[in-house]
């Protein structure tokens, strides 16, 4: 039972996790991982910016540090960074709570550096939330963030085809959708890059816009 509080993030086992935004309003929240990457990120700008659309990036501190340049492109247009870790260690929720703690203020680091602004959103590697991790993330003020529905993209072995028709499946009000900018570490295009112009326009033929996660969270209305 505790692996799968680890594991699953939507079960919020440990800490709170941001999975969807309950959303009386017709947008949805797509999110892009494993970035930058000097060519697929700007081809998922530049598709983004044909549709008007707003997204969040979880970005890796490492990828960060060497493509400042695309960070900023990112944060011009208007968009939202978030942190997904300094080199993707896909055991950092096992690690020490110290160790987690420099990898994420590492990442945050390289993002301030390049855009002067530090966030304060993290998806953990994997979306593992661990106990060790819900310290770290209350030590640092961190805001945790999940998925409600994912593209698994990330493979190899998808297709754009395929990424299309994971996504279509669970867009609608309030989604946050997993999708790569970037693959985890070799300089393959994502499947979901190729995919992004028809999951926009199903979005739009649904009339849904696609805001960043702290646009949704501002525009819900008080309870």
């Amino acid at each position: 039972m505790i692996l799968a509080g680890v594991m699953i993030p939507r079960l919020a086992m440990f800490a709170p996790v941001i999975c969807c935004v309950p959303s009386r309003r017709l947008q949805v929240v797509l999110t892009f991982d494993d970035g930058p990457n000097p060519e697929s990120t700007r081809k998922v700008l530049a598709t983004l910016g044909s549709f008007g659309a707003h997204a969040t990036f979880f970005v890796l501190g490492e990828k960060a540090r060497t493509a400042p340049e695309v960070l900023r492109e990112i944060a011009a247009a208007g968009h939202e960074i978030g942190v997904h870790g300094d080199r993707h260690d896909r055991l950092l929720s096992l690690r020490h709570p110290d160790r987690i703690a420099f990898d994420v203020e590492r990442a945050q680091g390289a993002v301030a550096a390049a855009t002067g602004q530090r966030p304060r959103l993290f998806r953990p590697p994997l979306g593992h939330v661990s106990p060790r991790t819900a310290l770290v993330a209350r030590r640092l003020g961190l805001t945790l963030v999940g998925w409600s529905v994912r593209a698994r993209d990330g493979l190899a072995g998808t297709t754009a085809a395929v990424a299309l028709r994971r996504v279509v499946a669970g867009l609608r009000p309030g989604a946050i959708v997993l999708l790569h900018d970037a693959a985890e570490r070799s300089q393959r295009e994502p499947a979901g890059v190729a995919a992004l112009p028809d999951i926009l326009a199903e979005a739009r033929r649904r009339g849904l816009r696609c805001v960043s996660l702290s646009q949704a969270l501002a525009q819900e209305p008080s309870q």
